[in-house]
């Protein structure tokens, strides 16, 4: 019988009698992620149920679910609800295929609507550090996943018109407002005069941030490279060579300047990072926000 025409069969099945398929297509399952997951189903339990087929000697094998399986077990489960399905190994690898794809399945939360449902659940608690405690996150996580909720009506507005590229580009212009209240306000109104259709960066938004946070400069080299601009000194800050200077010394060869050596940086797959921020709940691809939230998880893991 088709997958598509078979009767799920609800049960609560012992985890010792779930096998995990060996065809799988997911190889690698990422232990925060599933640290996470697991964290999930001590508290709640499993809130979906995994889908499994019949397998021989009145065993079952996974065909959707196999995160949760693990998690499961992760978690200390005995037992955990299941549908099944009976269906060929095709069927299977497609079932897979298009619930890991999206193509029909329940898609992610709007970041504001994700972070207001986080804030929400934090309010139940006495200080950040439970709330996070209760998400096995890093309180620096819960502030992050919560700064969505927390916009201003003139940004929130931007944002419903389309006019700023993303939840993230929101969330940097409130962060701005912290550090230079004027200079935000001028980048809104720069923003809201903007034609019908367009949008403001995210790159644009950080150029602005950066200004006003401002960064230390560093000392001008001695000789500038050509493809470098030279910036002039103020014109009482100059030193005039005297008008009679001696004659001109023999000048030996100049040695070539060492190589400058620069730091090559390694290509990092950007699906996996994409993967990496889907998984932290961060709506932009910012490697450097992904890497503080790694790190703060990961001194929060071995500090637990």
């Amino acid at each position: 019988m088709a997958f598509k025409d078979s009767t799920p069969e609800f049960r609560i099945i012992d985890l010792d009698q779930i096998d995990p398929d060996p065809a799988h297509v997911r190889r690698q399952i990422g232990e925060e992620a599933l640290a996470g997951l697991a964290n999930a189903v001590r508290k709640l339990g499993l809130i979906h149920p995994i889908v499994v087929r019949p397998g021989a000697a009145g065993r079952y094998v996974v065909i959707a679910g196999e995160r949760r399986r693990q998690a499961a077990i992760q978690a200390g489960e005995q037992a955990v609800p299941a549908l099944v399905r009976p269906c060929t190994d095709d069927e299977a690898l497609e079932v897979r295929v298009f619930e890991n794809i999206g193509l029909g399945v329940r898609s992610a939360l709007e970041a504001r609507d994700m972070a207001s449902a986080i804030q929400t659940l934090s309010a139940r608690f006495a200080s950040p550090e439970e709330a996070a405690a209760h998400f096995g996150r890093a309180p620096t996580w819960l502030a992050e996943a919560t700064a969505a909720a927390r916009l201003s009506g003139k940004v929130s507005a931007l944002l419903d018109a389309g006019k700023i590229a993303s939840t993230g580009a929101a969330v940097r212009i409130e962060k701005l407002s912290r550090k230079d209240e004027a200079r935000a306000e001028q980048l809104i109104e720069q923003i809201e005069r903007l034609p019908e259709g367009e949008k403001f960066s995210k790159k644009a938004i950080d150029e602005v941030f950066s200004a006003a946070v401002g960064r230390p400069e560093k000392p001008a080299p001695a000789a500038a490279p050509e493809s470098e601009p030279v910036v002039a000194a103020p014109a009482a800050a100059v030193a005039e060579p005297p008008a009679a200077a001696a004659a001109p010394a023999i000048t030996p060869p100049r040695e070539a300047a060492p190589p400058r050596v620069v730091e090559e940086r390694r290509q990092i797959d950007t699906g996996k990072v994409k993967r990496v921020a889907e998984l932290l709940g961060l709506d932009e691809i910012d490697e450097a926000a992904i890497l503080a939230r790694l790190i703060d998880d990961f001194l929060a893991t071995r500090q637990a």
